[in-house]
């Protein structure tokens, strides 16, 4: 899908997180959102997922204005935060079972689908143990596991590479995540490594308190800064506010 942001703003009390932010997106690209601590990378993905509402602006969906109430569109967008929300009492595998069913996702060779993410994310041996058993790397393969299964159109995931998850799982969901695109999903994913941005990323956008200060490759972007790598580009921001 399409995605814009148009102008969207979002405050929580006097705090602004999202400022006026503008965004285009188009289907069948891994997104990098890029910032510091606070820049509003939850808050966009958050609002992109129909989690937070914006306070101002719209989001827009292959040109179809965003409706939180319009569940066929949400179930074609799976947002996934760094600590996942997952019922820790429940096996790896009825975990999965219930957000496919929440998903509507009953669909021919989904078992062997399953059966296949367990054994790419090391979790078949295990699929049997309660989520609250298992370490945090473990419980969010869990939870990428479900949101791969589900297969959904928008993949909104909140600093996967910071999750605990261990250099395999780490290359399953890059490899997961180019095998989506290449049928024209859309990753959309938020972290503050530079170096895992300059090397598994279409485009990029770097987010500054708030406000969207670029968007585009690492290379364009790198260019237009003169020829300086995306460290250089965050000192010059931070400068700018210091």
């Amino acid at each position: 899908m399409k995605i814009e942001l148009r102008s969207v703003s979002k405050s929580y009390g006097k705090a602004r997180a999202l400022d006026r932010a503008s965004l285009e997106i188009q289907e069948g690209q891994i997104v990098a959102i890029l910032g510091a601590n606070g820049a509003g990378k939850t808050t966009l993905l958050r609002c992109l997922a129909g989690i937070a509402a914006p306070d101002g602006g719209d989001i827009v969906y292959d040109d179809q204005p965003f409706s939180r109430d319009d569940l066929e569109l949400r179930r074609r967008i799976s947002f996934l935060p760094d600590f996942p929300v997952v019922f820790y009492e429940m096996s790896v595998l009825r975990h999965i079972g219930m957000v496919l069913r929440v998903y509507e996702r009953d669909l021919e060779g989904i078992e062997e689908r399953v059966l296949q993410l367990l054994r790419d994310f090391d979790l078949f041996t295990i699929a049997e143990n309660p989520l609250n058993t298992l370490s945090r790397g473990q419980v969010y393969k869990a939870a990428l596991a479900a949101l791969i299964a589900v297969n959904p159109d928008v993949w909104l995931l909140d600093e996967p590479f910071a999750s605990g998850m261990d250099p395999h799982g780490i290359n399953t969901v890059k490899r997961y995540a180019r095998e989506a695109v290449a049928e024209g999903r859309t990753v959309i994913y938020s972290t503050q490594i530079l170096e895992i941005v300059e090397k598994f990323s279409d485009k990029v956008c770097i987010l500054h308190q708030g406000e969207v200060r670029a968007f585009d490759s690492v290379a364009l972007l790198e260019n237009a800064g003169q020829g300086g790598s995306l460290e250089d580009i965050f000192r010059q921001l931070r400068e700018e506010t210091s």
